[in-house]
């Protein structure tokens, strides 16, 4: 099965419903060519304080940013999957970073909670602390596009290969790595990390990025990057707003795994054995 693909990347602010305004056109452009649309991380507000985040965080079963989406998934006919929003669940009241995938009639088929969240301090004069904000996911997804499998990631789970695997091993035939990655971490690590993920698991993968200086005063790398199984960069956005596009063919990820079949290959093995003088 042969299905096209489009990552955006853009600068989101701290406002909702204008960052989904910005963003409209550029879902209409992938539309025209992509039948799966992915949005970043943090696909409708980045909040410029954890005071304003807790404010404008949407009920998860009252969502306005979700029933934005959903309509614009069934507008254009799309997989439309909105990388993360910052959600309030109603159980306990807590945030979550939440992947949300639409299918083409606008229904929600899959979301996933971020899983590991990025406390770090990457020298941007920035202190990051995700865990004070949101309740961490527990569970990795996988969405059923029918004759493709698609596994769901947040940004700093870029970093833990072992989900990537037991994605792979699972069934994903797709990785989507929506992301907002610092400017600092990004230079250093984005493509390296992304093309590892591919290569290590033999699936496409699919990084829609944030871009710029938002209002809390971050800067995200951007160079939203769409990857082949054999870890070939396929796309890749530059500055500013961008949609880019790439062919999924399923046969090149049968390819890539009987080439080299690391997901059958690895050995089992015990502790680790240290030896001290």
């Amino acid at each position: 099965m042969a299905l096209k693909v489009a990552a955006l990347q853009y600068c989101a602010s701290d406002d909702a419903a204008a960052t989904l305004a910005h963003i409209e056109p550029l879902i209409a452009k992938a539309a025209s060519t992509a039948q799966l649309i992915c949005l970043p991380e943090a696909a409708s507000f980045l909040a410029a304080s954890r005071a304003q985040l807790a404010e404008l965080a949407e009920w998860e079963d009252d969502s306005t940013s979700q029933k934005k989406l959903a309509a614009l998934a069934r507008q254009h006919n799309v997989w439309l999957l909105a990388g993360s929003l910052f959600l309030r669940r109603r159980l306990d009241h807590k945030l979550v970073n939440r992947g949300v995938l639409f299918a083409p009639d606008g229904q929600i088929i899959a979301s996933y909670d971020k899983i590991h969240m990025f406390d770090a301090n990457v020298g941007d004069g920035q202190q990051y602390c995700e865990s004070d904000s949101f309740a961490a996911g527990t569970t990795p997804v996988i969405a059923d596009l029918g004759d493709i499998q698609l596994g769901m990631s947040i940004c700093y789970d870029l970093r833990f290969a072992h989900l990537y695997r037991q994605l792979a091993r699972d069934g994903a035939h797709i990785l989507t790595v929506p992301a907002a990655f610092t400017a600092v971490s990004g230079a250093a690590h984005w493509h390296v990390l992304l093309r590892a993920r591919a290569i290590e698991t033999g699936c496409y993968v699919i990084a829609p990025a944030q871009c710029g200086t938002h209002s809390d005063g971050r800067q995200t790398y951007g160079h939203a990057l769409i990857i082949s199984p054999w870890g070939e960069i396929l796309a890749e956005a530059d500055d500013g707003d961008a949609v880019i596009t790439a062919p999924i063919d399923v046969a090149k990820i049968t390819t890539a795994r009987r080439a080299i079949p690391s997901l059958n290959n690895a050995a089992e093995f015990g502790k680790t054995r240290f030896y001290r003088r």
